[in-house]
């Protein structure tokens, strides 16, 4: 058989054989997810370095969590790839026009978690959900969602942290999305949309279905595994770089005093004021997370510091601004900036 013929073979496999192929999958990860730590250390004992020296820690960080971490994100982009086949942009707004608000708000955040739309896709989005007579507040309870308490942070946080921190960035990213949207939806600001925005005509959108089978739910979740693994993977190496540096270098006592539990007040707000200009993702801030709990940094600020790189990036304020004056992006920062300082706070005093 030639080489030809085998790669057709293998490119028709998850075509014909969707269960199998899934199946196969599924075990190969696995198989592949449980090598990692000794695999990691048996690279690390072949090199001409000390296993617990600082460049021998931090090579052993880098080692393992990069395809931990790789791993973890494919196979969440990929099952999340399937799912997001039925949350098409039409169907999201159909499902939130016309809802009362405080319901809509919490119906908007939960959508949040499952769509596939990140800051990039904020101005038409923005500009979609207006159209189709999404009220304000839970416009911003679906954007500040999206991108926030997302699939990916969420997995990579229950793989390297466990349930219970993955559950705790659950509930208060919700809460602040759903909060934070309910606010500035009472706060009338309507008014602050650009004029071309406010204008616009109003479209229904109706809610289908898409009518997919899973053959092709299967190929929209390896489109998005090529999609998005491809896009982000620099971003993973810069934050697991970051990390591997903090893991084998920093002191833990000096990076106790300035974010541990017993750091100065102020901590919790340069740790977000650090936070927003930095132009990173989930998967590229959570292994600086990781580096920076196992050093001794006070839960609380972590998470203030790791919300505040997600929700309130520069770049994403950059790209509202074309649909937003600057009022209503100043009143949209200080709302959820508020809601992630109460969440740091709050946190570093109860743990």
């Amino acid at each position: 058989m030639t080489e030809l013929t085998l790669s057709r073979r293998t490119l028709q496999f998850p075509r014909q054989y969707p269960r199998p192929f899934l199946l196969v999958a599924a075990v190969v990860w696995w198989l592949l997810y449980q090598s990692l730590a000794p695999a990691s250390e048996a690279l690390v004992a072949m090199m001409p370095v000390e296993r617990d020296s600082h460049l021998g820690g931090a090579l052993q960080f880098f080692l393992y969590d990069t395809p931990k971490v790789l791993l973890l994100l494919t196979a969440v982009v990929f099952v999340m790839g399937m799912v997001n086949s039925y949350f098409t942009p039409e169907r999201t707004r159909a499902l939130l026009a016309g809802r009362t608000e405080g319901v809509a708000n919490v119906m908007a955040a939960s959508l949040g978690i499952v769509t596939p739309f990140c800051s990039c896709s904020a101005v038409p989005l923005f500009i979609g959900f207006v159209q189709a007579g999404v009220p304000l507040g839970v416009t911003f309870s679906f954007l500040i969602s999206a991108p926030m308490v997302n699939e990916v942070a969420l997995v990579l946080l229950f793989g390297l942290f466990g349930w219970k921190i993955a559950a705790l960035y659950l509930g208060l990213g919700l809460t602040i999305a759903i909060v934070a949207g309910w606010i500035i939806g009472r706060l009338k600001m309507e008014a602050h949309l650009e004029d071309w925005v406010r204008d616009m005509p109003k479209v229904a959108a109706a809610v289908g279905d898409s009518g997919l089978t899973l053959q092709e739910r299967i190929s929209a979740g390896l489109a998005s595994v090529r999609e998005i693994v491809g896009k982000v993977w620099p971003y993973i190496l810069v934050g697991i770089s970051i990390g591997a540096a903090i893991h084998g270098w920093v002191p833990q006592d000096f990076m106790a005093s300035i974010m541990g539990k017993d750091a100065p007040w102020w901590s919790v707000p340069v740790a977000v004021a650090i936070g927003v200009p930095m132009y990173t993702n989930a998967a590229g801030v959570i292994p600086i997370v990781q580096a920076l709990l196992a050093k001794g940094a006070a839960l609380g600020t972590v998470l203030a510091f790791m919300m505040s790189v997600i929700a309130l990036s520069l770049p994403e304020m950059i790209i509202l601004r074309k649909v937003l004056k600057m009022r209503l992006i100043a009143t949209f920062v200080g709302v959820v900036a508020t809601g992630i300082l109460v969440v740091g706070f709050v946190f570093n005093a109860l743990l």
